[in-house]
């Protein structure tokens, strides 16, 4: 494919507002549809998995690399910048070079008996777009995301997530409620049980449930885990980081299945 490439030096340009909105805005791809991505890496991560890139923005210097150049080809359209116009859209401190505006995808149905991971209210992008990685890494394909939880879509949990959305199915905006027609147990971490996660059997497939980074899971939400486990802390600190948790628990599963 040979995307038309169109010269931007305007930071009036309509596409350029709308991708800044996009890049500043947590929840504003909800509004317009849309999400930006940044960097060579997710682009191409977001083409191996068969996403189409609608429009890529590129500065001048990114099409002097053949690789980012490759990138910019592949697009269904592409708008060429300088870098001064190309930072005003990053949301990072050293810019990428290369971004591209993706159609957000029809949000899918839930699929009930899927292996599956339940983010309750997580508040930190990083750590929702670490667990969607590690969600991807151990072959767990289905993420909840319930009501309160940081945007799956946002331009900092894309980031974090390093490409795993691509090939993950994400639901959103879900109450306590809506988990009723899962036939997969839930299983929560606890301090206040005596099962340990390498010692106990783990349901198979289940639904790992990861709470509130200060919070935890919620007292409705944990009255219907069918399991508890704890997660051995031999140095003795109070608690993990929520997505360090997840990696474990989720390790462990695949563990107990191999």
């Amino acid at each position: 494919m040979n995307a038309p490439v169109q010269p931007v030096t305007s930071k009036d340009n309509p596409a350029l507002v709308r991708l800044r909105k996009l890049a500043a805005d947590p929840g504003a791809y909800r509004k317009l549809g849309r999400v930006w991505v940044e960097g060579d890496h997710l682009l191409r991560a977001a083409r191996q998995r068969g996403w189409r890139l609608d429009l890529v923005v590129a500065t001048e210097a990114a099409m002097q690399d053949p690789a980012l150049a490759a990138l910019v080809a592949a697009a269904e359209r592409a708008l060429v910048v300088p870098a001064a116009l190309f930072k005003g859209i990053s949301g990072l401190e050293s810019p990428a070079q290369i971004g591209a505006e993706l159609l957000l995808p029809e949000m899918p149905a839930l699929d009930v008996t899927a292996a599956s991971v339940v983010l309750d209210r997580l508040q930190d992008a990083g750590n929702v777009g670490a667990i969607l990685r590690s969600a991807a890494a151990f072959g767990v394909r289905q993420v909840l995301a319930l009501k309160g939880t940081a945007g799956l879509w946002s331009p900092k949990v894309l980031r974090a997530g390093q490409g795993a959305h691509f090939g993950l199915r994400l639901i959103e905006g879900l109450a306590v409620a809506d988990l009723q027609s899962l036939q997969t147990p839930l299983v929560a971490t606890s301090s206040h049980t005596e099962h340990q996660v390498h010692r106990v059997a783990l349901p198979r497939p289940c639904a790992w449930v990861m709470g509130h980074e200060g919070q935890g899971v919620s007292a409705e939400l944990m009255s219907r885990c069918a399991l508890t486990v704890g997660i051995p802390q031999p140095g003795g600190e109070e608690s993990l980081n929520v997505a360090a948790a997840a990696a474990i628990c989720l390790y462990e599963s695949h563990r107990q299945q191999a």
